[in-house]
């Protein structure tokens, strides 16, 4: 049982605190004038203020509260480093033994882990819930087990009482790393652009671990190339991307011996390829209806530059005209077709016949043109059948497609092959179709195939659309002049313009347009790998190698033909390499290296301020495992081979009971007697004459 006195004041302080003061200079002037009874005034004065103030004794009933000890144990993957697990679970035995036996004392254990997404350790975050969850009256102390890599160091938490930071980990560890300082997420496709990156050793580094290293680079699962570079400086990597899409650049070095991980030994960079512009070169013959829509179709991308090469005027047309009144300038053939054409990306030949403007050489440097690399789509007309048909040409060894010199001119609709629809260029078009089908074409060239791939028939499933694959480049034929049906709508009109973009993407390279590939997305690290072939049976499955070189083997059933998928939770963050046959690919969960594993050494420099804020500290573990003392509120919370925490003495008042000290008659019936009494006092003596 506790009693205080406490008061209830029967008026408001500041009166009582003004007649205090009337009566203190009352109480003055009668000592000035030397009255005897002046200090039985002072005493009735006294009984009155006390009447006002209403003391009361109040007697409380209470129970003492245990103190409360936080413990946050970290236990992230950075932790499992070294011998940190068993230092982390020596320390938490430790401190167990240490708090049992203090009295009245509790422990509350929080332990975390890595946060979602590569969040990394949350240590401050789990210390502030944990601090939610106790009153503050009874936190005497909170004690972190950590290897000081924490990763919401913005979120201090407001602590009652000293934090206390327990390191784990050694003096002499040391890592060595990959750092990626600045990988932009787009490139532009054969443009060279500068990769910054270090290697460096970080820790206990010892003179063994050499100033050089073999850094081996490997671009999209390819050949692997290997160079030596210098420890501990900034290097300048020249880059050029060799596709569209993702590019995955892995860099990496060998794991050293005594290092305490080789997790943060490879780091892959995913850079999206772009093409600046699309530099298209249309070659239109003879002029007719689709011819404009060819040209507004490709002047309508901002991303394309379009050269047009058109013949307004046969040769053997003879109306008297001069030819140097036809053009301002003389159409720079030569300069595109032998100086500039290796920068063209797509060339058109839009229903052109030969007819002397361009020579032979100049259409043999087509064919070395496409053999190289280049692509060429040819939209042929009623021409491609006649004498002078590019199929007359040196142009025809590269053609998968010989004419019979047969047009048929009639209505039909255009239909995708079994094999169109399972080829990335003509895949889904059908669903793109208006309700009642695609619109009509009423005119085909009849063509056999000789080579490549039939993707869109006509009437008497005749070849339409035929791709074919020519050294290094791309060769698509279409066997009608009538594509601008559908630019116009006709009878509802069809995809032209998707049509187009694929062809183009597929003569390009792009690798989402590939016949055989083998992709993979990552969502929340599900990852979902998609292969896609014409093969007529199923591949077999995809191999996995995880980041720990654990391999797994995950079947692939048909979703649509000729598209295989899968789904598979990523066991861990890192990067991993899918491989089927001849196709491999390399993809990242999360970061290459995760956040746990980008700063590996045990440090309690980003700690300490806030822990010698609160009165406490960083103390190593290496050294043993400190005693636990109480230490007053206030004081300095550690010391050598000590931790301390401050004992809170909260309790919980369980009964209270008020009681007056007198009550109101009492404290008038004394006010009036020392009043009495000074009368007497006065009246027998009198007052002292001045």
């Amino acid at each position: 049982m506790t009693q205080t006195v406490v008061f209830a004041p029967l008026v408001d302080w500041l009166v009582i605190y003004v007649l205090a003061g009337v009566a203190l200079v009352l109480v003055v002037l009668a000592l000035w004038r030397g009255l005897s009874g002046w200090w039985l005034r002072a005493l009735g004065c006294a009984a009155l203020l006390a009447a006002l103030a209403n003391p009361a004794l109040q007697e409380e009933e209470r129970q003492n509260l245990s103190d409360i000890v936080i413990l946050v144990v970290d236990e992230s993957a950075s932790q499992g480093l070294g011998n940190r697990r068993a230092q982390t679970e020596g320390a938490v035995a430790a401190i167990e033994a240490e708090i049992a036996r203090l009295p009245n004392t509790e422990l509350r254990i929080h332990k975390v882990g890595d946060g979602e997404e590569d969040a990394g350790t949350l240590a401050l975050t789990a210390l502030a819930e944990a601090l939610a969850e106790e009153p503050r009256a009874r936190v005497a102390g909170a004690i972190m087990v950590t290897d000081g890599r924490v990763h919401d160091l913005g979120l201090v938490p407001n602590l009652p009482a000293p934090l206390q930071i327990l390191l784990t980990g050694e003096e002499a560890d040391w890592d060595r790393r990959i750092v990626v300082k600045n990988a932009p997420a787009f490139a532009i496709i054969g443009e060279e652009f500068q990769l910054q990156l270090r290697v460096e050793d970080i820790g206990g580094v010892p003179r063994s671990a050499g100033t050089e290293v073999d850094l081996t680079i490997t671009v999209d699962a390819e050949e692997p190339m290997t160079y030596t570079v210098a420890m501990n400086e900034d290097l300048e990597l020249p880059v050029t991307l060799p596709h569209g899409g993702a590019n995955v650049l892995q860099f990496s070095v060998a794991p050293v011996e005594g290092e305490i991980t080789d997790r943060n030994n490879a780091v892959a960079v995913q850079i999206n390829g772009v093409r600046d512009r699309l530099r298209v070169l249309l070659v239109s013959g003879e002029p007719h209806a689709g011819e404009r829509v060819w040209r507004n179709l490709l002047k309508s991308d901002a991303a394309v530059d379009l050269v047009h090469f058109t013949i307004l005027r046969p040769p053997e047309k003879q109306d008297g005209v001069p030819v140097d009144e036809l053009s301002l300038i003389a159409f720079p053939t030569r300069e595109l077709f032998v100086e500039k054409i290796d920068e063209f990306d797509l060339i058109i030949f839009d229903r052109y016949r030969m007819r002397g403007i361009l020579p032979m050489s100049y259409i043999e440097n087509v064919v070395n043109y496409v053999r190289n690399g280049g692509t060429v789509l040819v939209a042929a007309g009623p021409e491609f059948g006649a004498v002078d048909s590019l199929y007359r040409s040196p142009l025809a060894e590269i053609l998968p497609v010989a004419p019979t010199s047969q047009v048929i001119e009639e209505g039909y609709r255009p239909a995708l092959t079994d094999l169109g629809r399972r080829h990335p260029v003509t895949e889904g078009l059908e669903a793109e179709a208006p309700e009642g089908g695609w619109g009509r074409w009423f005119r085909l060239i009849e063509v056999e195939q000789t080579d490549g791939q039939v993707l869109m028939s006509g009437p008497n499933d005749l070849p339409l659309l035929v791709l074919n694959r020519v050294d290094q480049g791309r060769v698509a034929v279409l066997a009608s002049d009538h594509a601008w049906l559908w630019g116009r709508g006709y009878e509802g009109g069809g995809p032209q313009l998707e049509l187009l973009r694929r062809l183009a993407h597929w003569m390009l390279k792009e690798p989402e347009l590939e016949e055989e590939t083998l992709t993979a997305e990552v969502n929340d690290e599900v990852m979902t790998i998609t292969r896609r072939t014409l093969e007529e049976t199923a591949p077999g499955p995809v191999t996995v190698t995880g980041p720990d070189g654990t391999t797994t083997e995950l079947a692939m059933p048909m979703v649509t033909p000729g598209k295989y998928e899968t789904k598979w939770q990523a066991p861990a963050l890192g990067l991993y390499r899918l491989e089927q046959g001849e196709l491999t690919r390399v993809i990242s969960v999360g970061p290459a290296t995760p956040r746990e594993f980008v700063e590996t050494i045990a440090s309690g420099d980003e700690l300490r301020p806030m822990a010698e804020a609160t009165k406490g500290g960083v103390t190593r573990l290496e050294d043993g495992y400190p005693d636990i003392r109480e230490v007053g509120e206030g004081r300095l919370a550690v010391g050598r081979g000590w931790i301390g925490i401050t004992p809170r003495q909260a309790y919980l008042t369980t009964d209270l009971n008020v009681v007056a000290l007198l009550p109101a008659w009492a404290w008038l019936l004394l006010a009036a007697g020392f009043a009495v009494a000074a009368w007497l006092v006065e009246g027998r003596k009198g007052a002292k004459v001045a």
